[in-house]
Parts: C-alpha cells; sequence; structure tokens
C-alpha cells in the first residue's frame, strides 16, 4: 500500500465514459469519487449535466453532486477550500480518493491551487457585462479584455464570451489582471496526484454527445430545463443544454434548431476541454475501453498489488 495518500483525477471531455471508468476505479480501489463537474453540484438539475444515475451513486460513495442549491454561488476556489476539508478526513481512514470530472478550472484548484481566492460573481457588473454583450455583441468583451489584462487576450478563445465575461469580471472586482491571479507557484498538497485523461477517435466521441443529447431528450431534458426557467440568469445555467432550450421557450428557436445547438455546442465544448487538458503534461492519456491497462498502471503508480 502506498504510504502517501493519492488522489486519483480521472478527467476528459463530455461523454467520452468518465463516470462508468471512475467507478471502475474506485471499486478496484476501494476508494470513493469525488466529481469536479462543475453543474453536478446542483441538485435541481440532473439530465443536462449527466449527474451519475441512482445505480451508480449506489454502487460507490460520490461527493460534491447534489450538494449545493442553483440559488446558491460557487465557484472554483469555493471547491478548492471545500475538497481539501474533506481530503483531510477522508485520507485518516482511506489511502485512494478518486476524483471525476471535466471541468478544468475545478481540478486544477484542487491540484494546484489559487494564488488568491478567486471572487464570488458579482451580480452587479456581471449584468452590466451581460447586458454590453448582448447590445453590442462580443467585440465588445474583447476589446475591453485587450484593455484589462493584454496578456490573458493574447492566448484565450476570444470566441468563448462565458470566459472574456469572468475574466472582465475578475478584473473589475480585484483590480488586478486575471492573469496575475491565475499563475503563480503551484501549492504543496499532503497527497500525492495521479492524473488520467480519457480520450477517443473524434468522429466517434462525436457521434456519442449526439447519442447522448437524444437520451438527455428522451429522459425529459426539456421538462427540467422548464423546472429551473426561473434561474436563467444564473451562471450554471448559461451552458450548453439549458440556453439553448431557454431560446426554445423563449420562442427564439423551435425545437429541432434548439436540440442541433446542443448537439453543435456540446461538440464544441468538448473540443474545448480536450485544448485545456492537453497542455497538462501530468496528465497520462488512455482510452475508456482500456480500463485494465489503466487500472494497471494506477498500481504501478501507487504500489497497490492485486
Amino acid at each position: 500500500m502506498s504510504s502517501t495518500p493519492t488522489l486519483i483525477v480521472i478527467c476528459g471531455p463530455t461523454a467520452v465514459g468518465k463516470t462508468k471508468l471512475a467507478i471502475e476505479v474506485a471499486k478496484a480501489f476501494d476508494a470513493e469519487i469525488i466529481s469536479a463537474d462543475s453543474r453536478q453540484f446542483f441538485k435541481e438539475i440532473s439530465i443536462g449535466t449527466a449527474k451519475p444515475n441512482a445505480e451508480e451513486l449506489e454502487t460507490v460513495t460520490h461527493h460534491f453532486v447534489n450538494n449545493k442549491s442553483i440559488s446558491e454561488s460557487y465557484n472554483a476556489s469555493d471547491f478548492e477550500y471545500e475538497v481539501l476539508d474533506f481530503l483531510e478526513d477522508y485520507f485518516k481512514s482511506n489511502s485512494i480518493a478518486v476524483m471525476c470530472g471535466g471541468s478544468g478550472m475545478y481540478i486544477n484548484a484542487v491540484c494546484e491551487g489559487f494564488d488568491i481566492e478567486v471572487p464570488t460573481a458579482d451580480e452587479v457588473i456581471r449584468n452590466e457585462l451581460n447586458q454590453e454583450f448582448e447590445k453590442k455583441g462580443i467585440s465588445v468583451l474583447q476589446e475591453k479584455l485587450k484593455q484589462l489584462d493584454p496578456e490573458f487576450y493574447s492566448h484565450v478563445d476570444l470566441n468563448n464570451h462565458k470566459r472574456l465575461l469572468r475574466a472582465i469580471e475578475v478584473c473589475l472586482i480585484t483590480g488586478k489582471s486575471y492573469s496575475s491571479i491565475r499563475k503563480g507557484e503551484k501549492k504543496q498538497r499532503p497527497f500525492k496526484t495521479i492524473k488520467i485523461g480519457l480520450e477517443m477517435d473524434r468522429k466517434k466521441l462525436y457521434h456519442r454527445i449526439n447519442q447522448r443529447v437524444e437520451q438527455m431528450m428522451e429522459e425529459g431534458l426539456l421538462n427540467e430545463v422548464k423546472s429551473v426557467k426561473q434561474y436563467k440568469s444564473k451562471n450554471a445555467l448559461k451552458t450548453v443544454g439549458y440556453k439553448e432550450l431557454f431560446n426554445f421557450l423563449d420562442d427564439e428557436w423551435n425545437l429541432d434548431f434548439a436540440i442541433d445547438k446542443i448537439k453543435i455546442n456540446s461538440r464544441r465544448y468538448a473540443k474545448r476541454q480536450l485544448t485545456w487538458f492537453k497542455k497538462d503534461s501530468q496528465i497520462t492519456w488512455f482510452n475508456p475501453d482500456k480500463n485494465s491497462e489503466l487500472i494497471a498502471y494506477i498500481r504501478r503508480r501507487t504500489n497497490h498489488g492485486e
């Protein structure tokens, strides 16, 4: 058994099979799972967030699923502190934990930390920026970010308005550049981290994404979106699967068009996730079908025998 507690991180794009494989890994090492999905925290939304189903939740203990209300403000810095508190207690009686998710910033928060606390959203600033974006388009955000933080502007995806909005918001709240907050020395953690990335043929992944969207609609995604429409201004709902159906409910799009948009935007999101994770040299990549090879790799890294 490894003398140092170990956090196994399983990451990758949406629909690649993270949940299933994380359960297999957790069972193999008698571990529990921490969700690092920035929307699975919220108890009001389950279908569109692809939460583990009831059987999966029963098979292995999951944490940070359904633990927040969508009416609450919650960010990666909050997640960092809560997970570290949890792990401090958890590792007193367990040697391995599994963290599973596709939210790169939340994973980095736990593994590496932030130099300073990322501020909680300022609703006034956010609403002003959103109104400006809706009236004038993304170019006004691009120009504002260029002025506030030219370093971050030089490498961020300039077509991702949510990333632009968040970076500008942090600049305005803190009086610092977003890039200065994000970079710095990695914080030392009292546990070892093993990062596993899952990837597959891009064509196969996109097919799985399209199938998942169809399945979500069959499971009642539209009704779920209707049930949280009053919260649609919340950041957690300005995301794929919800924003498109809000447009349908607001009579801006027809349903078929909205569903096609969910598929397109989900594929784009998967591509951005892969771009993020591929920058991390600590990640070892596996095909999710090679679970025996993956588990053998973890055994070698943790000195856990059969």
